[in-house]
């Protein structure tokens, strides 16, 4: 028979020897070496959780023990074991305890009358994996905090569903005016001049708010103080606690497009100069011809026969 072989340090929490020794077998039946340990009251597992040795990947607990008892026994434990996989065990179906259970910190509730080898196995493997998942989300929303509150740029995060602000770093704050609580309190529409409104509607209508693509814009936003500053704006989708939203970082390029219109308007100055420079150089070099054209021809007059003399007056 197929046995895991990956190592799990367990902690049983048992005070009935029967009972523990059935749930001994059903592990050693599933793994090939768990490591297991017996604690047959709440306050020897107290002890070894405390140990600098007490760091156990799955609890498994007991509800009715000699000294602690029900949901002050699970907030307890969960509270020592933090980072451990609590599973309860318990000889009562009560499906509305239960459900407290988990919200106490319990990942899972087993019927003691309901457990066999594969039962339990498969509990503690599933929320093994599903307690490293949450693990990797919550650092990765941790890292994501980090990088946002550093971020120079304003950044801010909203529900395309609401469209109501739901997050804001500290260069958001800085640059715009709101306090942190105001800010939380405005939508997206709620920063911007009241003519752009409508543009900015369509634009969020003819998108997809939940589509994985970077997308770079250019709006006008208005910051507190009524100021309107122009900004290119990179939006992309974000998961927090399993929903999705949409991260934004605003870049404001009111100075740079100050700058870009002054050198265009002076590019354009300079070409109208240049212009105006090549035409009166056209027109000088053109009145020297005709002039001495004339000369020329005042020279030839003398020496025209009557008969050519229309066609020389002609040419004059």
């Amino acid at each position: 028979m197929y046995k895991d072989k990956r190592p799990v340090k367990l902690l049983v929490i048992e005070d009935n020897p029967g009972d523990f020794t059935l749930i001994r077998d059903y592990l050693t039946d599933q793994f090939a070496n768990p490591d297991i340990t017996l604690a047959t009251s709440f306050s020897k597992a107290n002890s070894l959780l405390t140990s600098n040795d007490g760091k156990y990947e799955v609890i498994l607990l007991d509800l009715s023990l000699s000294d602690r008892s029900g949901e002050s026994l699970i907030a307890e434990v969960s509270a020592l074991a933090a980072d451990s996989v609590l599973i309860v065990l318990t000889g009562y179906s009560d499906m509305t305890f239960s459900v407290k259970s988990i919200a106490l910190g319990a990942a899972d509730y087993l019927v003691k009358d309901d457990i066999n080898a594969t039962t339990l196995y498969k509990s503690i493997i599933y929320n093994i994996e599903r307690k490293k998942m949450n693990h990797q989300l919550t650092e990765s929303e941790k890292r994501f905090s980090n990088l946002f509150q550093m971020s120079p740029q304003p950044m801010w995060v909203y529900d395309p569903e609401t469209l109501k602000i739901v997050q804001v770093n500290f260069a958001a704050i800085d640059k715009y005016g709101y306090t942190e609580a105001e800010f939380l309190d405005l939508t997206i529409m709620d920063i911007r001049p009241a003519e752009d409104i409508p543009k900015v509607q369509n634009f969020i209508n003819s998108r997809d708010q939940l589509s994985l693509t970077l997308t770079a814009n250019r709006f006008r936003h208005r910051k507190e103080s009524q100021e309107i500053i122009d900004v290119e704006i990179y939006s992309s989708p974000i998961v927090l606690e399993n929903k999705t939203f949409r991260s934004i970082i605003a870049i404001d390029v009111t100075e740079k497009l100050f700058v870009d219109r002054k050198i265009t308007k002076a590019i354009i100055k300079t070409q109208e100069d240049e212009r105006y420079e090549i035409g009166s150089e056209l027109h000088d070099n053109v009145c020297q011809l005709l002039a001495t054209s004339q000369m020329l021809l005042g020279m030839l007059k003398s020496s025209i026969d009557p008969a050519g003399m229309k066609l020389f007056d002609q040419c004059k």
